[in-house]
């Protein structure tokens, strides 16, 4: 038990940089308190006493704001920033290394007795007011971005951003060069979406545009072909879509210079 809570203790000066003395941390975390009440509650649920590990829990939970059930399996270093609104079903597993932030939900869609929760794999990281709801995996390293409502698995080191929620960084985006770099842009944001993080309804559009120039391309290619063969199809050149014409950070500019005018 002692061994945990040195873990949990150093667990925090690694991930939170406004942490400044074990006292405090001790003192003025409730993510700690609600993790070795856990330990706690969750022992007494194995050996049988069910109606006082919830009652404990919900001590924590009026104490704390941090909802965890007797039942759920967390591995070790576990780390909840803030905690305010964070809630962990009965049937959920968490591994090693895992990070949550404030009002994170990791919920069950089913009424059934059984799994109904979801696992995280080692190294799992929920920002801020994500719902992760289902007994599916998430894999390990995985990150979830803000507000993020998941529904189904999510694969091992895989970002997932939006609501539904969205795999980004996937091999087509990452082989396309009108993209520039979109691996660097893809940070994890525990608090909200950056400025450059992408979105995966914009993404999609990129990938509608990314077609339409192949296709514009090659019938090129055909009306060229056509013409040395004696045929008469117009040559006039189709306007080009310049995706940065159509980026957030260009729409903002135009508005400017609209609000200036």
């Amino acid at each position: 038990m002692l061994d945990r809570l040195k873990e949990d203790i150093q667990c925090i000066f690694d991930r939170d940089p406004a942490a400044r003395n074990t006292f405090e941390i001790l003192t003025t975390y409730p993510g700690v308190w609600a993790i070795i009440m856990h330990r706690i509650s969750h022992a007494l649920s194995n050996k049988g006493f069910k109606w006082l590990a919830r009652l404990l829990s919900n001590i924590v939970r009026l104490l704390t704001g941090i909802e965890i059930h007797p039942g759920a399996k967390i591995g070790r270093r576990f780390f909840i920033d803030h905690g305010m609104g964070v809630v962990i079903g009965e049937t959920a597993e968490i591994g090693d290394d895992c990070t949550l932030y404030q009002g994170v939900t990791l919920g069950g869609t089913s009424w059934d007795k059984g799994k109904r929760h979801p696992t995280l794999g080692n190294n799992v990281v929920i920002g801020a007011g994500a719902k992760v709801l289902g007994p599916f995996m998430i894999g390990e390293g995985a990150r979830i971005g803000s507000n993020a409502v998941v529904l189904r698995e999510v694969p091992p080191g895989a970002t997932v951003v939006g609501i539904p929620g969205h795999v980004i960084g996937s091999k087509r985006h990452k082989k396309v060069a009108s993209r520039r770099d979109l691996e660097k842009k893809v940070g994890f944001d525990a608090y909200g979406m950056s400025a450059d993080m992408p979105d995966p309804v914009a993404m999609a559009f990129d990938g509608l545009l990314d077609h339409i120039h192949a296709m514009d391309q090659r019938m090129e290619e055909m009306s060229k072909v056509i013409n040395e063969l004696g045929g008469d199809v117009s040559d006039v050149a189709l306007p080009e879509i310049d995706l940065e014409d159509m980026s957030t950070e260009s729409m903002e500019n135009t508005d400017k210079e609209e609000g200036n005018t």
